[in-house]
């Protein structure tokens, strides 16, 4: 029965093997999660779903899977015969104990059904508003768009969040690997990027030490360690101004993101590309530059660098001596860029322009030769091939 359901997930690219599949058999058979629609809807996600990435793609699987009951009675043509089960996938509404205590809907799921059936049979055309039939707006509590604390959802999106299908809700649309980042999905992406040690003044209690002290000594032998330190050294070079002032936002979660994730950070500001100064503050960006020399010979090349801009620019800006429009370089673009790779080996570019437009601009072509081919978009999918590079 449940075969369509596995053949629709791996149609949407969801990577679900045949073994967790069987796994999740199993947890049928055992009754892991009872026989509730919900409960099969959570069981199923945390068992097939590996990475949260694809929630999205899985709740919408989940949805035109399993979508059935919504499907009764969502015409004009408003049918009597409902099959059993389609109604027993309906999840009673779990209210809190206040709320029980206010209201008795309907006398309980068994009742709700009963209810429903009934006036499937008496009702003839379609209802907005009130309080007993199927129809939108009111506190009936069939139909959508209105209240009641015990609701059945027939057809429609709902709006009060009291829907039994929770599924729908589709909390984790934002992950999606296609679409650009918000600041908590930049920082899941980030975290491929880590490696951990234990440096420092022993400050966290070693709980399996203690125990295993305590064991043989035959008294409490309290055990400290260090704290555990994600140790990776990341630069990060932001392009600031003109083009970039689109990509402001997303630039600015990036950069938040990363000053969370990255205990060891340093970050830089450029223009366009990297020439012989940067700068960390832009309101005194033609006073205050720091050589990029400077930076070659402070951070060696285990840093890992991350280059962040839309390498949207004139060609001559890259590949000529005073090609900048700010001022005039004496050396290229291009040579600062390969020194920048060549002092720091794993370093990425990162592009907040969507990929399919890179084809049309020049210094993008210009810029992707000179990182190797290492530059990826700024989305989830492109960001965490970016780390897996930096890893590598």
């Amino acid at each position: 029965m449940l075969l369509p359901f596995f053949t629709a997930l791996r149609d949407a690219k969801v990577p679900v093997s045949m073994k967790e599949w069987l796994h999740l058999m199993e947890a049928m058979d055992r009754d892991v999660a009872g026989r509730e629609v919900e409960a099969f809807y959570h069981l199923s996600r945390a068992v097939l779903v590996k990475d949260e990435k694809h929630y999205d793609r899985f709740d919408q699987v989940f949805g035109t899977v399993f979508k059935g009951v919504e499907s009764v009675g969502t015409g004009e043509d408003l049918t009597t015969d409902i099959p059993e089960d389609w109604l027993r996938l309906l999840n009673e509404k779990y209210l809190t104990d206040e709320e029980k205590a206010q209201i008795e809907a309907l006398g309980g799921f068994d009742k709700l059904m009963e209810t429903l059936k009934q006036r499937l049979e008496e009702q003839k055309e379609r209802h907005s508003g009130g309080s007993k039939w199927i129809g939108t707006g009111g506190t009936s509590p069939f139909g959508h768009g209105g209240y009641n604390p015990e609701g059945v959802r027939i057809g429609g999106p709902g709006k009060q969040g009291r829907a039994v299908k929770v599924w729908e809700k589709r909390e984790f649309k934002n992950l999606d690997d296609t679409i650009e980042l918000g600041t908590r999905n930049i920082k899941v992406a980030l975290r491929r990027l880590r490696r951990f040690a234990r440096h420092g003044a022993p400050d966290e209690l070693d709980i399996d030490g203690t125990i295993d002290g305590t064991a043989r000594q035959g008294w409490l032998d309290i055990q400290m360690r260090p704290e555990r330190r994600n140790t990776i050294k990341v630069l990060l070079f932001l392009d600031i101004g003109g083009s970039m002032d689109g990509h402001i936002k997303l630039v600015e979660e990036l950069f938040s993101a990363a000053k969370t994730e990255f205990k060891n950070l340093e970050f830089f500001y450029f223009h366009n590309c990297l020439y012989e100064g940067v700068w960390k503050d832009n309101r005194r960006r033609h006073t205050e530059r720091i050589p990029t020399w400077d930076l070659l010979h402070k951070y060696p090349g285990d840093w890992r660098a991350i280059f962040v801009g839309d390498a949207t620019m004139s060609p001559y800006e890259i590949t000529m001596p005073g090609g900048s429009v700010e001022h005039w370089n004496e050396e290229a673009g291009t040579v600062w860029m390969k020194r920048a790779r060549q002092q720091w080996e794993k370093s990425v570019w990162l592009n907040p322009v969507q990929e399919r437009y890179w084809d049309y601009t020049a210094s993008v072509g210009l810029l992707r030769e000179v990182m190797e081919q290492r530059m990826f978009p700024l989305t989830l999918e492109g960001l965490d091939k970016a780390m897996r590079a930096l890893t590598r």
